[in-house]
């Protein structure tokens, strides 16, 4: 697929994204870009969701880990659904009755100040980093099979990647993002589906065949109950991955902006249970379409691996323009399904939580504000991008991603769950020192876990950080007021009918 056919897809791509931004634009309100106008069907925000928490790293890290680490990721997968089973049966009851724009304005309820800017500030830098992290896979993607054959610099495809998100999102926001994402799920989950049907007709294997094929394979081990001390041991893995979903779904004002368009908490809740059923299967086909991928490299003498595998085999031209053609499709539609929702919870929580505009400054003033932080963000994901070309060796970004959410969402995780199953009132001015320090005992606990204990921590990473901070805010704890005790998690769940 040659350089201008690629582009030309893309730009036909961003079109229609573009259009839909025009259509769906009431005004650019700030009720519009924060909330939608609480007026998002359950089942748009569903689906949407599903893109929006794959995203580009998913559609190619994950294929790229079957050959070292078989299905093990499952194993977190499974672990999903518990978290995601939470988030709507404890977490969107207090977000809808205490009617969040920001999610972490609980905290400031809850705690006070100190408490709230440190949960927003770890959520900005957790989403900056990670959305970054997605950016910049695809985005190297997109310079080595388009970019370095016209001379393009890399800074040139990162800014044209970051404006082409500004431009379909500076009007109208998540009221814009509930329907693009929508569509781009759909681009991806069919890319899924045909790449895989395309690559398994290439080996041979017909498509009432390819579960027995998937299940004859050694690389299809799915659970690892042999070693404790590994990072694939499956409670390890199972409770990570329940930990990972709260805090990178529910504690998240990325994907909890989403739920808080729908117009009342039981579509919230009926959107929480329908993802994560589509969410665990098409995590299922991504690592079998992993399984095939390597086994065709193999055959094909490929010796791409990790991320580098899916884009190999679907641009080297073997399996033919329609699989090229898809792989962009579904790799952009992951991509940024993802990062426009990021961009614009970025915006809202630096609006919101950062500068208070809602409580300092009229309508007027706040939608101008709110425009400005919108660039300042899109600028910032822009050098962070910049920064990782540097600075990132291995080549499996997703397990990067999971490592850094351990240690940037592990305080998020202790603040709520101490807000939420205690009563007790802490010292506030202490709890942005508290949360600095957990993420440094943690790394230094962990890079000599396997010296000292014997034992590898991995994504349970995230588990001995949120106990290391749970641990601080205990020991700054003071005497109950009324304040905590009106929101307690029996006062909460009993209120919702829960």
């Amino acid at each position: 697929m040659q350089p201008y056919q690629i582009l030309l897809l893309i730009a036909g791509y961003f079109g229609v994204l573009i259009l839909i931004s025009i259509l769906t634009n009431r005004g650019g309100s700030n009720e519009e870009f924060f909330k939608a106008n609480r007026q998002s069907p359950w089942y748009l925000v569903a689906f949407g969701m599903i893109g929006a928490s794959l995203s580009g790293i998913t559609f190619i890290s994950i294929p790229g880990t079957v050959a070292e680490q078989g299905f093990s990721y499952f194993q977190v997968v499974l672990g999903y659904t518990v978290g995601y089973a939470v988030i709507g049966q404890v977490l969107l009851p207090l977000y809808y009755r205490l009617n969040l724009t920001s999610i972490y304005t609980y905290l400031d309820t809850r705690f006070g100040n100190s408490s709230y800017k440190t949960g927003a500030s770890f959520f900005l830098l957790s989403r900056v980093v990670g959305s970054s992290f997605r950016l910049f896979l695809v985005a190297n993607v997109l310079q080595l099979i388009i970019f370095d054959a016209m001379g393009v610099p890399f800074y040139i495809t990162v800014t044209l990647t970051i404006l082409l998100i500004w431009l379909y999102t500076f009007k109208s926001g998540i009221n814009t993002i509930v329907w693009t994402d929508t569509l781009q799920t759909l681009f991806m989950l069919v890319a899924l589906g045909a790449t895989t049907i395309y690559i398994s007709n290439d080996l041979g294997i017909s498509a009432t065949n390819i579960m027995g094929y998937i299940a004859d394979s050694d690389m299809s081990k799915m659970f690892f109950f042999d070693d404790w001390k590994s990072r694939d041991y499956f409670f390890k893995q199972f409770i990570s991955g329940a930990f990972i979903a709260i805090v990178m779904t529910g504690l998240d004002q990325d994907m909890m902006q989403k739920n808080l368009t729908c117009r009342n908490l039981g579509d919230a809740q009926k959107n929480m249970f329908w993802f994560t059923i589509i969410l665990t299967i098409a995590n299922f086909m991504f690592l079998a379409l992993g399984l095939l991928l390597t086994d065709y490299a193999e055959v094909a003498g490929i010796t791409a691996q990790k991320d580098d595998l899916f884009p190999a085999i679907a641009t080297s031209g073997d399996l033919g323009m329609a699989v090229a053609v898809l792989f962009i499709l579904g790799l952009i539609a992951a991509a940024y399904s993802s990062a426009d929702s990021a961009l614009t919870a970025l915006t809202t929580s630096f609006s919101i939580d950062i500068l208070e505009i809602e409580k300092k400054y009229d309508q007027k003033e706040q939608v101008r504000i709110r425009k400005q932080i919108h660039v300042g963000i899109s600028l910032l994901l822009i050098l962070v991008m910049l920064v990782f070309k540097y600075a990132i060796e291995d080549k499996s970004v997703i397990n990067k991603l999971f490592e850094f959410a351990g240690y940037t969402y592990g305080p998020l995780l202790a603040l709520y769950s101490f807000g939420l199953f205690t009563k007790w009132q802490i010292k506030d001015k202490w709890v942005p020192w508290i949360a600095m320090a957990s993420p440094v005992l943690s790394y230094l606990i962990s890079i000599n876990s396997l010296q000292w204990f014997g034992f590898e921590f991995g994504f349970f990473i995230l588990i001995l950080n949120a106990l290391i901070t749970f641990t601080g805010l205990v020991l700054i704890r003071r005497k109950h007021d009324q304040r905590a005790g009106d929101l307690d998690l029996d006062v909460v769940l009993s209120k919702e009918g829960v």
